[in-house]
């Protein structure tokens, strides 16, 4: 049986969003985060812990209609009898359909951007402009507001855009229309401050030291004296985790970082002195000819990952047991990896066993510690430069768990390994030159398995062909592909080929997501 440790101040204040599926439930709580104040997000059918903390309830929008005989329903007369709440389009049809009003389908689809008019002024929209955009995503429309409603703003095509329970004896219950959350609403972030600051009286003080102040406190009371084991990747979330462990805990923390042989040229020994730096007890296990070994031959892509990710496992499981009285297994678990987790629309929430280790926890009977459990990706980017991890550590490209084993289309060789490591390194190293590193999400190089003819000098050359990939992307949901500079890819494409033996031909891919995926394999 897994342990989760949860760590998070018991007194954090903290707002509820009841998810009933929207596409957008995160942009809420993003929102909610970027003005300081904590928030968690759980599924409309989950009990709502009204704790001391919980200032106030967020209910989101959702692809069903409230007029669907399986609509998910929640009590929002009961919840705002205990808290402010604000709707959100699904969220604010239900409040108006369940306290009496009336929802109907509109005449035409309302999508897209509208001009949000006030009609009276009030907490919620304050210092918001007259027409402000807003972004409309719905099918419904409210046609009546409950007995002792109001509206606050319409827009051309809808009546009732914002509203208001006007009780002078009842706690606020707002609802919108609109998505506030969402870019296209211009003030959206405004109003949802409002909501938060001057209706729930949030203090905003959630900040990236608050939480290192709480969660190490958080740790040293449950981790005592005792050990951690924690595999390391050098990626952003294991390292920030890591650290925050090693901050509560100090060299009873033992950190394990495997080169698999599909690292990328020089990481290895790049990231373990890194780690030194940071003051983190890191052991470094080179296990390259044991990944050769067993990829060899392997061509299909899933095979390869299992294989990798299956030798993973083994090496860290036997380096593990070198080490004696472990009580804990520290993970660098992030709040998507939660949230993804759980379903809006079954009974119970299940969590994943980590994105990178895989299937460890099974083997190993300790419990989990997750420091970052509560945080999106940029929050543990904040967090790791006020703990003053290495820049280049916290913003480098996102790399694939396997590694450069599928950038590698086809069978795996230590040779072709070497190949796209050099490619790989010039066209990095290129990027970071021109300041183009940070202009992009996601950047690397991959290894074609087929050859071509080329001309070097006077010789004919029959060599392997390198594709260069480079994409803009807020999430690696979808992503454009990203318009280089020519002559940068000339460069690039050059300085390859003259000095990656092996290698004659270098191709650009300009394929997006969807329908294509950013990696190959």
């Amino acid at each position: 049986m897994i342990g989760i440790i949860y760590l998070r101040s018991i007194m954090t204040e903290k707002i509820l969003i009841l998810d009933f599926g929207s596409q957008y439930t995160q942009l809420i709580a993003r929102a909610v985060r970027e003005a300081s104040v904590f928030c968690e997000i759980i599924p409309f059918h989950k009990d709502i812990p009204y704790t001391p903390e919980l200032k106030g309830i967020i209910l989101s929008g959702s692809p069903f209609s409230v007029n669907e005989e399986n609509a998910p329903l929640v009590n929002i007369l009961a919840i705002s009898e205990k808290v402010p709440v604000l709707g959100i389009c699904y969220g604010a049809q239900l409040t108006a359909k369940l306290l009496g009003g009336k929802v109907e389908k509109s005449d035409k689809r309302e999508y897209g951007r509208a001009k949000l008019e006030k009609l009276k002024e009030d907490v919620l929209l304050k210092e918001v402009s007259s027409h402000s955009q807003v972004w409309m995503s719905h099918s419904d429309t409210i046609k009546e507001l409950p007995v002792g409603f109001e509206i606050l703003g319409t827009t051309e095509s809808i009546p009732v855009a914002a509203f208001k329970r006007i009780s002078e004896d009842k706690l606020p219950l707002y609802g919108l229309q609109f998505h506030p959350e969402v870019y296209h609403s211009s003030e959206g972030k405004k109003i949802i401050k409002n909501f938060l600051v001057d209706i729930c009286k949030c203090s905003q003080d959630w900040t990236p030291a608050h939480f290192i102040n709480d969660t190490v406190a958080a740790l040293k009371a449950k981790i005592g004296d005792k050990r951690v084991i924690m595999a390391l990747s050098g990626g952003v979330d294991s390292t920030v985790a890591a650290t925050l462990i090693h901050k509560a805990c100090g060299d009873n923390l033992f950190g394990i970082f495997v080169d698999n042989g599909v690292l990328r040229k020089g990481e290895f020994e790049q990231v373990l002195k890194s780690y030194g730096e940071l003051g983190l007890n890191v052991k470094g296990i080179d296990a390259k000819n044991h990944f050769y070994t067993r990829l060899a031959g392997i061509t299909d892509p899933e095979e390869k990952r299992k294989v990798i990710g299956s030798g993973f496992i083994d090496i860290f499981d036997q380096e593990a047991h070198r080490i004696e009285n472990i009580d804990f297994l520290g993970q660098g678990t992030i709040y998507p990896d939660v949230i993804e987790s759980a379903s809006v629309h079954g009974p119970s929430a299940t969590i994943k066993s980590h994105h990178n280790v895989g299937g460890l926890p099974d083997l190993m009977k300790l419990s989990l510690v997750e420091p970052l459990r509560s945080l999106f990706k940029d929050e543990v980017r904040k967090v790791g430069l006020e703990l003053g991890i290495p820049h280049d550590m916290l913003f480098r490209h996102p790399f694939p768990g396997p590694g450069l084993g599928i950038r590698i289309l086809g069978d795996v060789t230590e040779e072709k390994v070497r190949l796209l490591q050099e490619a790989d390194a010039i066209y990095t190293n290129g990027l970071k030159r021109e300041n183009l590193y940070s202009t992009v999400w996601q950047a690397g190089t991959i290894l074609l398995p087929i050859k071509s003819v080329g001309v070097m000098g006077d010789e004919r050359t029959y060599e392997f062909t390198i594709v260069l990939r480079a994409v803009t992307s807020v999430d690696g949901m979808t992503a454009d592909w990203a318009h280089l500079p020519y002559e940068f890819l000339a460069n690039i494409s050059n300085e390859i080929i003259n000095n990656v033996r092996g290698i004659n031909r270098v191709v650009y891919d300009i394929s997006s997501k969807p329908p294509a995926t950013i990696e190959w394999e």
